[in-house]
């Protein structure tokens, strides 16, 4: 029953923006489970931005990834064999063992994944890690209210785009910033009130004519010239939460930070941080709104996927260079 997996391990820490060559990949043969043991193979596994910080040398929010070492990231699987009485073969399960075709676990590391009719890979989508960062960045570090005024940058991405669907459900203004005519075109079509191509004309200017009273809340993917401009236009007390910065993370030398960040000081703006699950709190209501809004087709969600393991490093580099609408998947099996 076991079999041989192919994984892939950090062959070397990036310079800037990663390359094929900063992989290795790795082939693993998996032995039959053991008792209280579970073989997995993976079906789908996920790539998110931010990996590239944990590529980096040094202590970051969360242990990075260390040479010439398996590399790991959210996956959906299919239990092989089962010796676990929690789980039996031919269980769907998610698990933060990805970057590899299968694995061996005690079962600890992953959990069951609920029935549902959605296809699997929503539980790395709007179900999974990212619908959860959108919905806790809105409702939890911008605790956003209805009919608010939002800008959302990296709409058209995996989080930027669920997290404003959510804003419209909740009755609010949505503008919207993307890369390319395409994007603008999808943040168009699942509902933004203002889409813009931020390579064309001058951000604030955008702004100001997608929300000419100001905006109530800034979900901030981008950072950078971004965040620059939505601090020049946001409404007294409007918060802004901090979940990325993609401009910067191939940057080789420090970025520095808006210009203007005082502003904040006089209008009482709130700059909030945050990673997911920082709001545990709100865990039930995301899993009871999320299924629910899928379930009804209230919330449209994009794949861009990969075919196979050896795919991987390039849908990771894609996120950097505008390879994907929606949420970037790496496909292994049925």
């Amino acid at each position: 029953m076991g079999f041989t997996s192919t994984e892939i391990h950090l062959k070397r820490r990036p310079n800037g923006m990663p390359v094929a060559e900063d992989f290795l990949f790795v082939e693993n043969p998996l032995a039959d489970p053991a008792e209280g043991q579970v073989l997995v193979r993976n079906l789908y596994l996920s790539v998110d931005p931010y990996m590239r910080g944990r590529m980096n040398e040094g202590k970051g929010y969360a242990e990075g990834y260390k040479l010439n070492e398996v590399m790991y990231g959210g996956a959906i699987g299919r239990v092989e064999a089962s010796r676990n009485p929690a789980f039996a073969e031919g269980d769907l399960v998610s698990s933060n063992n990805g970057w590899r075709q299968g694995f061996v676990s005690s079962g600890r590391d992953m959990g069951k994944l609920p029935e549902t009719s959605l296809p699997a890979s929503v539980h790395l989508g709007p179900l999974g890690g990212t619908g959860r960062t959108a919905y806790e960045g809105l409702l939890g570090a911008a605790h956003m209210a209805d009919a608010e005024t939002v800008f959302v940058s990296g709409a058209a991405g995996a989080v930027g785009s669920i997290a404003g669907q959510i804003a419209k459900l909740r009755g609010c203004r949505v503008l919207g910033s993307a890369g390319s005519a395409e994007k603008v075109a999808f943040c168009q079509e699942i509902g933004f009130d203002y889409a813009f191509n931020y390579h064309e004309g001058h951000l604030l200017t955008h702004l100001r004519e997608g929300a000419p009273d100001g905006l109530d809340v800034y979900f901030d993917n981008v950072g950078g010239d971004h965040l620059e401009a939505a601090l020049s236009h946001m409404k007294r007390l409007g918060r802004i939460a901090l979940c990325g910065a993609i401009s910067q993370y191939n940057a080789t030398t420090p970025v520095p930070g808006p210009r203007n960040l005082a502003v904040s000081i006089g209008m009482g703006l709130n700059l909030r941080g945050f990673i997911v699950g920082m709001f545990p709190e709100l865990r039930e209501s995301f899993m009871r709104d999320m299924t629910g809004w899928l379930e009804a087709g209230q919330i449209i969600w994009k794949e861009t996927v990969h075919e196979g393991i050896r795919s991987t490093p390039d849908a990771f580099i894609g996120l950097f260079t505008g390879g994907n609408l929606g949420k970037m998947v790496v496909k292994l099996g049925d």
